[in-house]
């Protein structure tokens, strides 16, 4: 996921690999059910003895897919397409579909971490993860994060180590 082991390097070891929380996948999804009913309505109502009825028919069809494209396909690639990795040495957030960007922030360059929960966050476990650095990107942003007590710990608890000169909590 995101970052294979072949690209470890010596010594690192993958601590946490995980995507954004599902929640961003719920508006994708009512998407697809809204779409397929109003398709399904709209093909059903359509009358027969129309004489333009195959060609109404195909028409939405063809919309029905244009939309399912945009409006779930797509942001579901996009959700399945952004992982973070966090390693013993590097926290990796990798983003995107046809083109890939990926950020590493060094465990050693991270001065901060911060965690934010809105009350409907907090039922779903996820939140926004912030992480600030000393290169050149400075604050990091992370939204819906899955798990986001653990990840904080675990980033937390890498950058103490880094910063006593431990290596994988030895």
């Amino acid at each position: 996921m995101a970052l294979p082991d072949h690209h470890l390097t010596q010594g690192e070891r993958r601590v946490r690999s995980f995507h954004p929380h599902w929640k961003r996948l719920i508006g994708p999804f009512l998407a697809l059910l809204l779409i397929a009913l109003a398709s399904a309505a709209a093909i059903y109502f359509i009358p027969a003895d129309f004489a333009y009825a195959t060609y109404a028919r195909i028409a939405v069809v063809v919309i029905a897919l244009i939309l399912l494209t945009i409006w779930s396909f797509v942001p579901y690639l996009q959700w399945k397409n952004t992982a973070y990795v966090l390693t013993t040495h590097r926290f990796t957030i990798s983003t995107g579909v046809l083109n890939k960007s990926t950020d590493e922030i060094p465990i050693t360059k991270v001065n901060t971490v911060s965690s934010d929960q809105t009350f409907p966050e907090r039922l779903l476990g996820c939140g926004t993860l912030t992480v600030e650095s000393a290169g050149d990107r400075g604050e990091i942003v992370l939204r819906d994060i899955p798990k986001i007590q653990d990840v904080r710990t675990d980033l937390f608890r890498l950058v103490e180590d880094a910063s006593d000169g431990e290596l994988d909590g030895r």
